[in-house]
């Protein structure tokens, strides 16, 4: 499980974004469950494509009790409120996950730029390809290929308006519900496949800022 000291905290502009690790047997178990939705074709059932922005494989709802059973949904809940308790030093008492989902994405599949529902919002990476291959010009001095990218406000002197990660197994990115975001397409074999939710915190707490 996180601790206060094993949470970081990236504040490169307004709002802050925050990561935690998920131990491996949890990312292990997500993924065996996730294989066996689709291999008895439950994940069919549960396809959200037609809701979400992605224009990626294949999208689909991760029951609650899954998330319980694994203790993704306690992480979750310390994360979020390590978080807030670190940015605004305030305590919340309430963590009520609104919808989780799988994502699945392949080569030149990509999320465009969006945001969520909800007070907070996360994403966390359980299988990536072995590489996201190589930019299209080879003397390109960044590859973001895979990588996903915040997006806030505008570019100013001293002032970024885009922080981009490249995801790694087991790394989990939480922040406001109303970052735009986005998911770069990678040119290479394999899947990058992530989970992502939606949640409300103390409505007092969101409400005196949101």
């Amino acid at each position: 499980m996180t601790n206060k000291n094993s949470l970081e905290v990236f504040h490169p502009f307004g709002p802050s974004i925050a990561k935690f690790t998920m131990p491996k047997k949890m990312v292990e178990s997500l993924n065996r469950h996730i294989d066996e939705q689709l291999a008895s074709g439950e994940a069919d059932d549960k396809n959200l494509g037609h809701t979400l922005a992605g224009n990626v494989k294949q999208e689909f709802r991760i029951e609650f009790g899954l998330l319980q059973e694994v203790g993704l949904l306690e992480l979750l809940g310390i994360s979020a409120q390590t978080w807030i308790k670190k940015v605004r030093d305030q305590e919340i008492t309430k963590f009520n996950l609104l919808d989780c989902w799988a994502v699945r994405q392949f080569r030149n599949e990509y999320n465009p730029a969006h945001i969520h529902n909800g007070h907070i919002s996360g994403v966390g990476y359980l299988k990536l390809p072995k590489d996201f291959g190589a930019t299209v010009q080879e003397n390109k001095s960044r590859n973001k290929n895979g990588h996903i990218e915040f997006i806030h406000g505008q570019k100013a002197f001293l002032s970024d308006s885009i922080t981009t990660f490249a995801p790694s197994v087991g790394d989990f990115y939480l922040f406001p519900h109303y970052m735009m975001h986005a998911v770069y397409p990678f040119d290479a074999p394999g899947e990058r496949r992530s989970i992502s939710f939606n949640a409300n915190i103390d409505d007092q707490i969101y409400s005196r800022f949101g």
